[in-house]
């Protein structure tokens, strides 16, 4: 593999030791030269990276002003770029099959004379000739606005107007294989998407449950363009890693969307609930133009499948493979601990201790009253009466001293045995495709992990960390990734899917973090045993991100403060030194871990993309947010803080300055000047203004989720709406699903009982493909649903003061219908 990681050590001046913010020096990096012609990636001869084949998307929603209309440009429709957009692809817009006018300049219309009961089309148009003005639909619309009321006369007033530019017999019939489906009106700027609510339950220790809607995806599951809708289920009981207790269990439902459930799939009581434990990849993963889903599953996940009526047709059970069947395992099994388990699981851990690997090669203590710290006083191997005498002091004496909240005798509701699996499903069906054992496995119930190391006894927690998403590693096709670990050891395993079986292609592992005592001692900041991947502990995040921030035409995986290379190598694990008034002033540190990070060309005057992270080391990090470049990882600009800065965002939320603002503890613009302290939201945010500027999503918990506009205010209150995930307040799904280049956001009705899809109806005179035929965006929109739910980039600099000549035209080719 190759060694890229970069080394501080010589890079940072001494002077920088006592400087609590640090700036990038003055002229530092160069501004990209102005290149007026488009940027595109299209040669012939090249076929592109496989992308999903959309339809036209075309959706219209009733307004005060009108029916508002919006679809799709596709990637390779756009062919140049105007002041306010890219060029390609004109449009003619239809009402109730008759022609209504011509938009050049965006895909969106304000069709003010239009009604609830109109149904709409599209059509893509070619101009007979070259054509340099663009404000045509402007004309029009105006023009039609103040005409007649008649049909007829509005028609033929509407096709005089471009005659000069089209065929008018392309206009009133254009052909029937590139006109849209019919789009029916929205009788608010919102559709609520019907579900179906899982039942409510009661746990093991008798508590009552219920479910509400949480985390989405989309895909395609039959090709024909449309995307279907995948619901994750929480129960109320939902649990974080570090948290005791039962979980009921969580599903994924797959819905069209007019409400058809096409299956469930429950994953059963082996698999804990919570925002750490499942991550579900909706992609066509094998390029035959229909969407497959992958995640985590163990015995007793299970396929329910409904048919038109929406009543179940069957139930079946994932297959076990032929090893975990031959051992006696079975998809009845139920490895969920209570108290009197988890206390027996102990003292079976204790009669094992000198068979501990760590403890046969000298690492570890060979008996546990050295762990311990007291007297010698056991034979080894313990007998069990004295593995219980053990047991028995160490829940009720040593842990307790070592921190008041560890309350070993109530520990329960943890899955820290038993087979653990990655399952690929048929998108359209549910039927499972193949069940592989999952990698890395646990190992052991954390001790291995560093989960009985730190002064919080969390059996279970570092080892049950779990990210996964997409990226094109060979720059042509999407793989697959998942991953385990950040906190110490972290180990990431990428996928292919071929249409029958998983291919693994690299296994990127960090090794153990080497303790001394594996009941008292630091694990994290520790370098792991692999040579070259050791540092890649403890710099893992609560996301993930794939994007080329290399320029090879591959993706690397931002993998919080360190990003492995698309072959598995590790291209750097980034490192600072600590500044004077922290805990260990002049140390090189690792930037660490955090719970936000932000991947896409933040700043249009330097060169590549850059990360803005913020971190939850404290006084033992080197910043509590770092603004870093993506390519090298070295830090541009950043603040200690000396706590744990638990949230960060940017997006162009001021369009008098250049570039993304980025802001945690204060706010700066994209080359790192101070504007104030004064932020807005940090929970998430969405491109929903005709401006290009940014727009963040507010409201937790059983606060009514808003779109706040740092400029205007409030632009939209979601009421009856709640968003997901306790304060991290994240809708289901931000994403661009259909209409224009704007996100829709998805949130659940405060009663679950569907999806609200909001609509940015706010016309826009800007022209860009659909964000989905971005690699790097729609990659995003699979890992969404990852742990905490992190925004969707594009890889190229997405602003109110975009340059339209770097905007890239996408070279790709579909599996589905169109070609």
């Amino acid at each position: 593999m190759k060694d890229k990681q970069y080394s501080l050590t010589t890079k940072i001046v001494a002077a920088a030791l006592g400087i609590v913010l640090i700036l990038p020096t003055s002229g530092l990096f160069a501004a990209d030269s102005t290149d007026m012609s488009i940027a595109s990636s299209k040669s012939k001869g090249n076929k592109g990276v496989q992308l999903e084949y959309l339809d036209r998307g075309l959706v219209a929603a009733k307004t005060a002003e009108g029916i508002f209309l919006s679809w799709r440009l596709l990637g390779d429709e756009a062919n140049g770029y105007s002041e306010t957009g890219l060029t390609g692809t004109d449009f003619a817009l239809y009402r109730n099959g008759t022609f209504l006018t011509v938009v050049t300049d965006s895909t969106n219309y304000l069709d003010r004379q239009g009604t609830t009961t109109a149904k709409y089309t599209v059509a893509p148009i070619k101009p007979k000739k070259p054509r340099t003005d663009h404000s045509v639909a402007t004309v029009t619309e105006s023009a039609y606005n103040e005409s007649s009321t008649q049909t007829t006369d509005i028609e033929e007033s509407n096709l005089t107007t471009y005659s000069t530019y089209y065929d008018l017999k392309d206009l009133r019939k254009p052909d029937k294989k590139k006109l849209s489906a019919p789009a029916t009106v929205w009788n608010d700027t919102y559709y609520d998407l019907p579900l179906q609510k899982p039942a409510d339950g009661v746990t093991p220790a008798g508590e009552a449950y219920t479910y509400t809607a949480n985390d989405m995806s989309v895909g395609d599951v039959d090709g024909d363009g449309a995307y279907e809708y995948f619901v994750k289920w929480s129960p109320s009981n939902a649990k974080d890693v570090s948290q005791k207790g039962y979980t009921g269990n969580t599903y994924i439902d797959a819905y069209q969307l007019d409400g058809r459930l096409l299956y469930r799939i429950d994953l059963g009581v082996n698999i804990r609930s919570g925002a750490h434990y499942t991550q579900f990849m909706v992609y066509d993963f094998d390029g035959d133009g229909k969407a497959e889903m992958m995640f985590k599953t163990a015995p007793g996940t299970k396929i329910i499948r409904y048919n038109s009526r929406g009543k179940v047709s069957s139930e079946k059970y994932i297959t076990l493979p032929k090893v975990d069947k031959k051992a006696g395992y079975a998809n009845t099994d139920d490895y969920r601990l209570s108290s009197s388990g988890y206390y027996d699981h102990v003292v079976d851990m204790f009669m094992g201790w000198r068979d501990q690997e760590e403890v046969k090669n000298g690492h570890w203590p060979q008996t546990l009253e050295e762990c311990f710290g007291i007297a010698p006083k056991y034979n080894y191997p313990l007998s069990r009466v004295d593995a219980e005498a053990l047991t028995d002091y160490f829940m009720d004496v040593y842990a307790p001293s070592r921190s008041a909240r560890n309350d070993l005798r109530t520990f329960e509701g943890f899955i820290l045995d038993g087979p653990e699996y990655l399952s690929v499903f048929e998108g359209e069906s549910g039927k499972e495709l193949e069940t592989i054992a999952y990698e890395p496995d646990r190992h052991d119930d954390g001790l291995m992990w560093g989960d009985y190391a730190m002064s919080r006894i969390e059996p279970g927690n570092r080892v049950d960390r779990f990210l996964a998403g997409v990226a094109y590693l060979n720059g042509k096709t999407p793989s697959a990734v998942f991953a385990r670990g950040y906190y110490t050891r972290s180990v990431l395993v990428s996928y292919n899917w071929d249409g029958r079986h998983l291919q693994k292609v690299w296994n990127a592992d960090s090794g153990w973090t080497p303790m001394s005592n594996p009941f008292n001692d630091g694990p994290h900041g520790v370098n792991g045993t692999d040579p070259e991947l050791g540092t890649l502990t403890t710099q893992g995040a609560h996301s993930l991100t794939m994007a080329d921030v290399d320029g090879d035409g591959k993706d690397e995986i931002v993998y919080g403060s360190a990003t492995v290379d698309d072959d598995g190598s590790l291209l750097y694990s980034s490192m600072d030194i600590m500044p004077a008034n922290s805990a260990t002033p002049g140390v090189i540190a690792r930037l660490g871990h955090g719970d936000a990070m932000h991947v896409t060309d933040i700043d249009p005057n330097r060169p590549g993309m850059e990360i803005y992270m913020v971190h939850e080391g404290g006084t033992y990090a080197p910043y509590g947010y770092s603004m870093r470049d993506a390519q090298t990882g070295k830090v541009i600009f950043g603040a200690y803080s000396g706590k744990d800065t638990g949230r960060g965002m940017i997006g162009d939320i001021d369009p008098s300055r250049p570039g993304l603002e980025a802001w945690s503890i204060d706010m700066r613009t994209a080359d790192g000047q101070q504007i104030g302290t004064k932020i807005p939201g940090t929970n998430m945010n969405i491109k929903w203004g005709a401006d290009l500027t940014t727009q963040i999503i507010d409201g937790a918990r059983e606060v009514t989720p808003t779109i706040q506009d740092w400029r205007k205010g409030t632009v939209l209150t979601a009421t009856g709406t709640l968003t997901n995930n306790d304060t991290k307040g994240t809708p289901s799904l931000v994403a661009d699903i259909f209409g224009d280049w704007r996100e829709e956001m998805l949130v659940r009705t405060t009663d679950s009982s569907a999806i609200r899809i909001y609509l940015s109806t706010e016309v826009t005179n800007h022209k860009l493909y659909t964000l989905l035929h971005n690699t790097q965006y729609r990659t995003g929109v699979a890992r969404q649903n990852t742990t905490y739910n992190q925004p969707t980039y594009t890889d190229f600099y997405f602003g109110s003061d975009i340059d339209w000549s770097t905007v890239p035209l996408p070279n790709f080719y579909t599996a589905g219908k169109r070609k």
